[in-house]
């Protein structure tokens, strides 16, 4: 069994390249059993959406971001990174 330790940094590469089966078998059975793992699993997915949007690059993103955030974080984040904007113009 993984610890959470390796499961957040293999959570990490996934999202560059595709991990090896015997890693993703054993990375889905940790996050069907801990509910942390599965929720910084959700949080990355969201940065990385952010990421791309606020990049403006032209990706296909499978649609809006999904709302786990709580009630007004995504204004809040929207404020922040719109003064951040501003500051490197």
């Amino acid at each position: 069994m993984l610890s959470c330790k390796e499961v957040s940094l293999l959570v990490s590469q996934s999202l560059d390249r595709k991990l090896p089966f015997r890693q993703r078998v054993a990375v889905r059975m940790h996050l069907i059993m801990c509910k942390f793992c599965s929720r910084y699993k959700e949080q990355l997915l969201i940065l990385k959406e952010a990421a791309i949007r606020y990049s403006g690059e032209d990706h296909e993103l499978p649609g809006p971001l999904p709302a786990v955030l709580p009630p007004g974080a995504r204004e809040r984040i929207k404020h922040i990174l719109s003064h951040h904007a501003h500051y490197h113009e």
